[in-house]
């Protein structure tokens, strides 16, 4: 297991699996161990998966200070990591909450990145964010299904405030509700610093028009990715998002939610590969954003 140190002297840690050319992964949650992204749908027949225990989380050392939890704050982790990857240029996967970093990472470094993919991504960093109506329209689509007449009015207690977060309402996070969706939510708990997660969007972690303007010099692809059926985001929201990319694209998995890699992981493997696999993108030479034009503050 590799580490490196951060710049306060943290060390980190991060998970190789697979062959091929290097993709570097961040895991969402947020503040969830990398070890809940598995292959990726079976991406480690194509792809070596670089994945990154953020600080407080999995293999890596909790920081001196609880206050470097917050995302903005760790952007200068992600820039570490790919030197100590001796990357030049490399293709950067987020998944949910992961995403924000990447966006922030993007957005300070645009010449850094080859290619960028975003799954169900939480667009906070861009000012966009789901709504609980998104949520509960995303969730009134499983109307369907079995647990639907017990999830759904906790789920809309718990989206009003009105209630806790009940463990009732977990399969509105994926599109399959079995063995192997539970197995995924029961080691949840143990894989995530929730001290770390509320920390991680506290204020001042965005400045959402500084960002925009940023990565409006990000020449490289872009994926956004949604879920038909999650709720945060819902593919309108991702679309939104991708919009604010001079070069994206936005997919949706049809009869996925938030881990589709999971729902479907044929489907979700041959659209994510079809993007990495694309053209060669030209990563123009530019010097990193200097501090007072940086989208973070």
């Amino acid at each position: 297991m590799p580490t490196f140190l951060t710049t306060d002297g943290t060390r980190l840690a991060y998970h190789l699996r697979g062959e091929g050319a290097p993709l570097a992964v961040l895991p969402g949650g947020p503040m969830r161990a990398s070890a809940y992204l598995g292959d990726l749908g079976g991406l480690t027949a194509h792809r070596r998966l670089a994945l990154l225990d953020l600080r407080g989380t999995g293999d890596s050392a909790v920081p001196a200070d609880p206050e470097s939890y917050r995302c903005d704050r760790m952007v200068e982790d992600v820039e570490l990591w790919r030197g100590h990857m001796g990357l030049e240029h490399m293709d950067l996967l987020a998944h949910s909450a992961g995403a924000a970093l990447a966006m922030l990472y993007a957005a300070r470094r645009p010449h850094r990145i080859r290619r960028l993919v975003l799954i169900t991504p939480n667009p906070s960093a861009l000012g966009l964010r789901a709504t609980p109506e998104d949520r509960l329209a995303a969730a009134e689509l499983r109307e369907g299904e079995p647990w639907f007449a017990d999830a759904f009015p906790a789920f809309r207690a718990w989206l009003a405030g009105e209630a806790g977060f009940d463990d009732v309402f977990l399969p509105f996070f994926h599109g399959r509700w079995d063995d192997t969706a539970r197995a995924h939510t029961d080691a949840e708990l143990t894989q995530t610093n929730e001290e770390a997660g509320e920390r991680y969007f506290a204020d001042g972690a965005f400045t959402p028009d500084a960002t925009r303007a940023a990565l409006a010099e990000l020449t490289a692809p872009v994926l956004v990715y949604a879920g038909e059926l999650d709720g945060g985001p819902r593919p309108d929201l991702a679309r939104r998002a991708a919009q604010v990319f001079p070069n994206a694209e936005s997919a949706v998995q049809p009869c996925a939610a938030h881990y589709p890699w999971l729902d479907d992981p044929e489907h979700f493997r041959a659209r994510v590969l079809a993007f990495l696999d694309g053209p060669a993108p030209s990563v123009p030479p530019r010097a990193d954003r200097p501090a007072h034009h940086r989208a973070q503050g």
